[in-house]
């Protein structure tokens, strides 16, 4: 589901602060919540404990095999190793179904912070609410300041895409960077 694109301008924004802001259309799909989860497991290190726990439950799947050939261990052992790789996946599902029913999010990024708009709701974020953002390849992720990082705004790469080119896009880079820090 493609965002509607995005456009740049300066004056009142969302928040009725002035100055340049960037305005997005899009509909939340759960390649952005899991884009979001991945860049908070990572910042987090979260992923590595993930993975050791895989690798420890493959071995133990594969010395099911080796040393006594116990089908239930077996199975067990690959049952458990891959919940835990679809941890991060099973989590976006839950997340998207919280902020998917919503509909289209009207999110303005200025000098304020961070506004979303849906058909129910209406949410600005300051900026001191943010640690910093992440830029992947298809996302800006920015991060709460939380001891958890449980506050995370995903804003799609493809709602800042206007038929002219990627000019959304380096504005919104400008701003996140006059406001925010990456990390």
């Amino acid at each position: 589901m493609q965002g509607q694109g995005g456009e740049t301008r300066a004056g009142a924004g969302e928040a009725g602060e002035a100055g340049e802001h960037v305005e997005l259309e899009y509909l939340p799909t759960r390649a952005d919540v899991r884009a979001g989860i991945g860049v908070r497991e990572h910042l987090r290190r979260i992923h590595l404990v993930r993975w050791g726990l895989v690798g420890f439950f493959l071995l133990l799947a594969l010395l099911a095999v080796v040393d006594s050939f116990s089908l239930f261990s077996l199975l067990i052992a690959l049952f458990c190793a891959a919940v835990i790789w679809a941890i991060p996946t099973l989590q976006a599902r839950q997340v998207h179904s919280l902020v998917g029913w919503q509909g289209t999010y009207r999110t303005t990024v200025g000098e304020a912070g961070v506004t979303d708009v849906t058909a129910h709701t209406r949410l600005l974020q300051r900026w001191s609410v943010f640690r910093g953002y992440r830029e992947t390849h298809g996302h800006f992720v920015l991060v709460g300041g939380d001891p958890g990082m449980q506050i995370l705004v995903v804003l799609p790469k493809r709602a800042t895409q206007e038929p002219g080119g990627a000019v959304t896009t380096d504005a919104l880079r400008a701003l996140l960077d006059r406001h925010s820090r990456r990390v």
